[in-house]
């Protein structure tokens, strides 16, 4: 990396620095109060004294939130859900991107327009419910996989990656005798790997957090994502008077509790995909 030789260099780099550490900070302050409510006593809450720091610490609310409905199970068949839907979304961007990154392959020009045709041409959700409806998807877990199968925007990437691979690379595997799909699994995909963990941590965290295609498509309580559950909570949550009395619990930290457990897998999974961010958008940049 190159030195900072000239002090407008040096005031310009710590303006900058300073301005992402602030947006930085104004970010992480909601999720910090979000915890500190969810481990912090009935009576800190009520008066407003917590902010970013639990204060009369303790666990009620987790119990409460781990054991309210079915939000446990709902948790358990989101992550499976999560899992389900990232393999089908990486497989089928990749089978697409692959030979549509091929030079020598006739027709990808055409292929490509009508794929950048659907990011500026969408029918709208009623015609997209009508077409689940036609296809007996309704309240099935298909709905939530086959619709959502591939973002083109994320299959452009991968098809820029595959196409930044060196040409004499493809060509030595076809020598030896490789078959294409051979020099793809053993040539292309290894060589992407970071946009692939990329796209794949896009992947996850949209389907994770996704909650209109429950709304629409899914009237089942048993296919409901911890996302509608927590919704479902948010909005009808109750603590007893009972309950009020011999715990230190209220409807604050029991949803932020909720809140909490929701957004923890998504918390431990992005450390281990990180170092890959950078690597795999450069290598899947679009280039003119």
């Amino acid at each position: 990396m190159n030195e900072l030789r000239t002090p407008q260099e040096k005031r310009y780099q710590f303006f900058w620095t300073m301005f992402f550490v602030l947006i930085s900070v104004i970010a992480i302050i909601p999720i910090l109060r979000v915890v500190a409510i969810s481990f912090s006593g009935k009576n800190a809450i009520i008066k407003g004294e917590v902010f970013i720091w639990p204060i009369d610490f303790n666990t009620d609310a987790y119990t409460k939130a781990l054991k309210s409905g079915n939000f446990l199970s709902s948790f358990g068949y989101s992550i499976l859900l999560m899992i389900a839907a990232t393999a089908i979304n990486m497989v089928m961007t990749i089978l697409l991107a692959y030979p549509l990154s091929r030079r020598n392959l006739k027709g990808t020009g055409v292929l490509m327009a009508f794929c950048v045709l659907t990011m500026y041409l969408s029918p709208g959700i009623i015609p997209h419910y009508f077409n689940v409806k036609d296809f007996g998807l309704i309240n099935t877990v298909w709905a939530l996989l086959i619709p959502e199968a591939m973002s083109v925007y994320n299959m452009i990437i991968m098809r820029t990656a595959f196409r930044s691979i060196d040409d004499s690379l493809y060509e030595a595997a076809r020598i030896d005798g490789c078959s294409e799909f051979k020099i793809a699994y053993r040539i292309a995909i290894p060589l992407t790997v970071p946009t692939i963990a990329t796209l794949a941590l896009f992947y996850a965290v949209g389907r994770w957090n996704r909650i209109d295609d429950l709304m629409y498509y899914i009237q089942n309580s048993r296919l409901y994502t911890v996302q509608m559950t927590l919704k479902q909570m948010i909005e009808s949550i109750n603590v007893s008077a009972e309950e009020a009395q011999t715990t230190q619990l209220v409807q604050d930290n029991v949803k932020s509790a909720s809140i909490v457990v929701s957004m923890t897998p998504m918390l431990v999974v992005y450390p281990f995909v990180q170092r890959f961010f950078t690597q795999g958008i450069m290598l899947g940049a679009v280039k003119g």
